[in-house]
């Protein structure tokens, strides 16, 4: 709803952002975004590049007098996380995002609002527009699939670039300056699906945890929401034995890199059970909701008898103890701390994704680290409680992390820039996140990078909302760095 962004400044950056939100852009299906940032290419008359696996650079020339000027890389990726609420009608690949303002923040209306990293594509897009601004040579690298493996970052052509200073615009908090960031791996387990008919004379309900935040599995890991899966499986492991709970169907989260914020179970149980269970579940939504109602005051676990489908058959009595057992012990949360950066995050694990689909269930685990060996360990440890279930155990190649530079020239520039525009200095930090740096660094030895970006809160979670006051500085900053750069 363009209304949302009505006023707002930089109205170049804005009007970007909302035609980004009318356009899909999943993960995977950049397809669109991408002809867009070439449209915009085209009616400015610059040069543009795209290699095989759909990255593009476009290419801007400096202020007339600043063409001998170090060319720097704008960098942002062009696909969006799509969450949506259960309870809302969206379909991410034909809707647009639906935009509000709520006082100093811009959302969305029950879905992923696209800010990560809608906002840096729409800055690199309005840095590529503008006319007024002061700036050396530019090549503006939009990247796909970021949220689902780096997979832009990992394919893109080494001949795409000449840069060798590089601004990520992909950070999300005001004041910080980024030089580093988690490496990360994701490991699926699948447990073969084994079932049997329901036994007759019981009675099928849902079981569902739900009501929690979710969030960033990097960038929330470390401040213990609640893991809707996890929950899901505490009370099975408990009350399943106790109430002669048969399991048809577990289902809960979606993306590797979101905290799962809703968790499913249909089951079958005597009809003489009934009560037993609904007094089960009313005692441990109380539970959770005292163990996180500073966190997460919304949680809630609830039985329904209507209103889903039963599958007729349920898992074996032998697969539905290896698969609560699993879900139970898989280990989620914080590993580590950093030794070397107060309050930052080394390791964690999230436990993701389950899904009882085709001819198996499907588990999906994402582990982050910026040691490489203890990303290893991790990983390892994910494994060996999946192997203790007899599950199958696939791996994705992961991503390096970035290793910070402290003596980076590029820093040291832009915190004096910061200092001068703002009156303060800049935090400098790593974040517990993956990033296009670590990747990109590999593949260009010797590209100087930060990374920065306003506001956003709640990415990766239909409450994402980017702090409107702070994209106006983010833009300053941005363009003012590109002059003195220049």
């Amino acid at each position: 709803m363009k209304e949302a962004i009505a006023g707002l400044e930089p109205a170049l950056l804005w009007e970007h952002f909302y035609q980004l939100s009318q356009i899909p852009r999943c993960s995977k299906h950049e397809e669109k975004a991408r002809a867009y940032v070439i449209e915009v290419a085209q009616r400015n008359n610059l040069e543009y590049r795209t290699d095989s696996a759909g990255n593009v650079v476009v290419k801007k020339p400096a202020t007339p007098g600043m063409e001998n000027r170090p060319t720097v890389v704008l960098q942002s990726h062009l696909d969006m996380v799509c969450e949506k609420n259960k309870d809302t009608e969206h379909d991410f690949s034909r809707d647009p995002i639906r935009l509000k303002r709520e006082g100093d923040w811009l959302t969305a209306e029950g879905t992923t609002l696209g800010a990560d990293n809608g906002i840096g594509v729409a800055a690199a897009l309005a840095v590529l527009e503008s006319t007024s601004l002061k700036h050396g040579p530019l090549e503006c690298l939009f990247t796909i699939d970021e949220e689902t493996g780096l997979t832009g970052a990992t394919m893109l052509d080494p001949n795409l670039l000449e840069g060798r200073m590089l601004l990520n615009l992909d950070s999300e908090e005001d004041g910080a300056i980024y030089i580093g960031c988690a490496g990360g791996r994701d490991t699926e387990l699948l447990l073969a699906l084994d079932t049997e008919t329901a036994p007759a004379g019981m009675k099928a309900v849902r079981i569902r945890v739900g009501g929690l935040q979710g969030g960033h599995s990097g960038l929330n890991i470390h401040e213990g929401r609640g893991n809707a899966i996890k929950l899901l499986a505490r009370f099975l492991w408990k009350q399943a034995p106790q109430l002669n709970l048969r399991v048809a169907s577990i289902d809960g989260g979606s993306k590797h890199n979101a905290i799962p914020r809703e968790c499913d179970a249909v089951v079958y149980l005597p009809s003489d059970q009934m009560d037993k269970l609904k007094a089960a579940a009313e005692a441990y939504s109380r539970i959770f909701k005292n163990e996180y109602r500073l966190i997460d005051p919304g949680v809630f676990l609830e039985v329904a008898e209507t209103g889903f489908e039963a599958p007729s058959d349920v898992l074996t009595p032998e697969l539905q103890k290896r698969t609560v057992n699993l879900l139970f012990a898989l280990p989620h949360g914080v590993i580590a701390m950093s030794h070397a950066v107060p309050g930052l995050v080394e390791t964690s694990t999230n436990l993701a994704v389950v899904h009882t689909e085709g001819s198996a269930i499907r588990i999906v685990t994402s582990q982050r680290s910026s040691v490489q060996s203890e990303l290893d360990e991790i990983v390892d440890q994910v494994c060996a409680t999946g192997e203790l279930a007899m599950a199958e155990i696939q791996q994705g190649n992961g991503y390096p992390a970035w290793q910070p530079n402290p003596d980076s020239p590029l820093l040291k520039r832009a915190e004096k820039v910061y200092q001068d525009l703002f009156g303060t200095a800049p935090e400098v930090k790593a974040i517990h996140a993956g990033l296009e740096c670590g990747i990109i660094g590999d593949k260009f030895p010797g590209m100087d990078m930060i990374s920065f970006g306003p506001t956003i809160s709640g990415a990766h979670s239909p409450d994402e909302k980017v702090q409107i006051s702070t994209v106006e500085k983010f833009w300053k900053f941005l363009t003012t760095l590109l002059a003195e750069i220049a």
